[in-house]
């Protein structure tokens, strides 16, 4: 055999060996980190609830989901080990944001806190009909014709006569 025929078992049991290693230490990790855990400290399971933990055993802890309310997990269930203030952020709501630039506002309201508007500098809209468009209507009702719209369309062109 030669090295040519050869080469791409190699390569494709090399892009395997790869593949599991660095499987292998995204679970090293994993354990390590729900190894690390202490009581007290904020977790997001792999279902994405978001608990305190209570107690570690062996193979499996009890988190505090509720205030009083206590559920068993197994430890591989634990997908995250948030710190306090994460936790804080996004299981109580709180905003402590630590800005240095500029802060945008959340609405378009203090674009304009500046600018005083006048009532005669408004231009207002008439959102009625114009006089035309009543004459407008009105010719087309005497002669027999449909309105649709703004635009008028004589009866007796789609068919529609004064027959009934």
């Amino acid at each position: 055999m030669s090295l040519v025929t050869l080469l791409p078992f190699i390569v494709l049991i090399g892009a395997m060996f790869l593949m599991t290693r660095s499987a292998k230490k995204k679970q090293q990790a994993a354990a390590q980190m729900r190894n690390d855990m202490q009581p007290g400290t904020g977790v997001r399971t792999i279902g994405g609830m978001y608990a305190t933990v209570k107690e570690i055993q062996d193979d499996t802890v009890i988190l505090e989901v509720a205030p009083g309310v206590h559920a068993v997990y197994a430890k591989n269930s634990i997908g995250a080990v948030l710190d306090d203030a994460e936790y804080n952020r996004i299981v109580h709501g709180d905003d402590e944001l630590e800005t240095e630039g500029t802060v945008v506002p959340d609405d378009a309201s203090s674009l304009t806190a500046g600018e005083s508007a006048d009532a005669d500098d408004v231009a207002k809209i008439d959102l009625g009909k114009k006089a035309e468009d009543d004459t407008e209507v009105k010719d087309a009702e005497v002669k027999g014709s449909e309105v649709k719209g703004s635009e008028v369309k004589d009866a007796k062109a789609d068919g529609e006569g004064d027959a009934k």
